[in-house]
């Protein structure tokens, strides 16, 4: 038989049926309020093959979750200000009215669980290092794009998952200039 043809079979179809109802969950309200059974109860299933088919709930939402950091596009902005519009938009990711908690959840789980590290780099890949070309060309991009989110990355990890004192006490205004200055060296590859 054609494998085109070929109908999915249970596994597969419960596979979906739990991805669809995490995701659907997942975007309706939140991570945290989100649990195993409630999963469960939307695809139908015993809670328990949540957890069979995705190792735990980490893994399910980096499965599920869809990551769209939709960066601006940085060939339009003025060259001068181009670390200040990253570090503008990353914080509206993160802080703003379109924040879900999505990122935070990842970056926490990406230092244990392979599937959100696997997520992130597909991330970087598929959307900041191409954003990063834009801003100052292919040479040297994907070290530029590297530096850029290590620096973003960092300030995440610091803000929004250890909740350092000093970092959450920074006003937005400080961190777009701050932070944007070494953003704008790594972006553009300018000294």
């Amino acid at each position: 038989m054609d494998q085109e043809l070929k109908k999915p079979g249970k596994a597969d179809r419960t596979r979906a049926a739990i991805l669809a109802a995490a995701q659907q969950l997942f975007a309706g309200q939140g991570y945290e309020l989100t649990t195993v059974r409630d999963i469960a109860a939307i695809a139908d299933i015993d809670p328990a093959m949540v957890i069979r088919y995705f190792g735990s709930k980490d893994e399910l939402f980096a499965r599920a979750a869809v990551f769209n950091l939709k960066l601006p596009d940085l060939s339009k902005a003025e060259r001068s200000e181009i670390g200040e519009t990253l570090v503008r938009h990353f914080l509206s990711l993160w802080e703003g009215e379109n924040a879900n908690g999505a990122m935070p959840i990842l970056l926490r789980s990406a230092a244990s669980n392979k599937t959100a590290a696997n997520k992130l780099r597909e991330i970087f890949m598929g959307q900041v290092l191409p954003a990063l070309t834009h801003a100052g060309g292919r040479s040297g991009a994907a070290e530029r794009a590297g530096l850029v989110s290590s620096q973003l990355l960092g300030l995440a990890l610091c803000r929004y998952v250890l909740k350092l004192p000093p970092v959450v006490g920074l006003s937005q205004d400080m961190i777009i200039r701050e932070v944007g200055r070494t953003i704008q060296r790594y972006a553009t590859g300018e000294q």
